[in-house]
């Protein structure tokens, strides 16, 4: 099972970016995706799920508004739309996915860094 992030990198505050979530050897419709950043020094702050099934989806307060959580379970793939960056957004970002009914099963990618700065 593997999880890869991409789609990170430099914008200037007010910008977007879009990071993918591409999976391989699981069924992203039998799990719930998170998006999780971390800023070094800082704990890992959950930003938004997707869950699987119904996909029912939440945000933390600090990007609701700003940023959207989508899966395609065709592609295995999972996205965040981030809008309206700011440095504040400034972090690594992680995927992460658990199995909605087996919770030993939960997997993470290694990350992908966004930077926003002007």
């Amino acid at each position: 099972v593997q999880l890869v992030e991409s789609g990170g990198g430099e914008v200037q505050p007010g910008g977007s970016l879009r990071l993918s979530c591409a999976a391989s050897g699981l069924m992203f419709s039998r799990y719930t995706v998170n998006w999780y950043r971390q800023v070094p020094g800082k704990e890992r702050e959950l930003v938004a799920f997707i869950m699987g099934g119904d996909e029912i989806t939440n945000y933390a307060d600090s990007v609701k508004g700003r940023f959207i959580i989508s899966k395609d379970n065709v592609k295995n793939t999972a996205y965040l739309q981030m809008n309206n960056l700011q440095p504040e957004d400034t972090a690594i970002y992680y995927c992460n996915a658990n199995h909605v009914s087996y919770s030993i099963l939960t997997y993470w990618g290694k990350g992908i860094l966004v930077t926003v700065s002007s």
